[in-house]
């Protein structure tokens, strides 16, 4: 494939093998100086329309390990500003040699057009409420990581489903390799017709919680939410949707929190939570670097070096 626009468009194989790409690489973590510098000859663009603090430099750190030469485009700072199509920056920037290019943008389907109209890699770094399928690869691969096959493994995605492209990708990719997916969130974030995905909605976390191996807490997404007001406040949402220690005591022995940052504590996780020994919040950021390695790799390396 050309591109990585999303998990919903990608098999099962297809993951199974970007994901064993990842863990080959989180193998030679230890030893930085094995990686071979398969893209040494490469030259990559990121392009973020929105911040980004976690995703921009993961992708920077994977394809520094790699060799790979990157350029950050600082949108405030560019002729986006001036009005330039996202059409005419990505052929511009085409013909000064880059290989791939990573996009973050806040409307859906951005990537999607930018990879119809270049013959660079496009890379989907969250676009919109659509999909972030690296972010998706990595909570997957942590998953593997600490239980194996997710077939028949139970996952809770709790909180913000409905701006989150995060949710999307993770239940397209979880789906596809056999695991049960549930949804749970109050009544005005969880998307009318989600049901169709394949997911079943919960909105008694409790109950959610009480047989799943994982739960992916979600953050409350405040600028995606247009001053609308989803839930009565902060706290009640916490009581009623928070992860802490006294929700945890009453779910399945040995259940893993996930998050994909950034933290909100105290509303969608409390502290003790996410600085204790039952989340795997960091090993999710570890994982991040080896995934998006496997993706620079399996798109624009040369496979029988890497």
């Amino acid at each position: 494939m050309k591109d990585l626009l999303g998990l919903k468009d990608l098999s099962a194989v297809q993951l199974g093998l970007i994901l064993a790409r990842a863990f080959s690489y989180k193998k030679q973590f230890g030893s930085l100086g094995r990686i071979k510098k398969v893209l040494a000859d490469r030259h990559i663009l990121t392009l973020f329309y929105e911040p980004s603090t976690r995703t921009l430099t993961s992708f920077n750190v994977a394809a520094g390990r790699l060799g790979a030469r990157v350029n950050n485009i600082s949108v405030s700072g560019s002729s986006i500003q001036k009005g330039e199509t996202l059409i005419d920056t990505i052929r511009n920037l085409e013909v000064l040699g880059f290989s791939a290019v990573i996009i973050r943008h806040t409307h859906g389907g951005a990537p999607r057009l930018a990879a119809d109209n270049t013959k660079m890699a496009v890379i989907n770094a969250g676009d919109g409420f659509n999909e972030h399928p690296t972010q998706a690869l990595l909570d997957i691969m942590t998953m593997q990581q600490y239980k194996g096959s997710l077939k028949k493994k139970k996952i809770v995605i709790v909180g913000d489903i409905a701006h989150s492209r995060v949710a999307r990708s993770n239940i397209w990719g979880l789906l596809k390799l056999g695991a049960s997916v549930t949804v749970s969130g109050p009544a005005t974030l969880i998307p009318k017709g989600i049901e169709d995905f394949g997911v079943r909605v919960e909105h008694d976390l409790d109950r959610a919680l009480s047989d799943a191996d994982f739960v992916n807490v979600l953050r409350m997404q405040h600028e995606r939410q247009a001053d609308q007001n989803f839930i009565p406040s902060k706290r009640e949402y916490h009581r009623l949707f928070g992860i802490n220690e006294k929700r945890l005591a009453r779910a399945k022995p040995r259940l893993l929190v996930l998050h994909p940052g950034p933290l909100n504590r105290s509303v969608e996780i409390s502290s003790g939570i996410a600085d204790g020994g039952q989340n795997v919040i960091l090993e999710q950021v570890v994982n991040g670097i080896a995934v998006r390695m496997a993706v620079l790799t399996l798109l624009i390396g040369r496979a029988k070096n890497a």
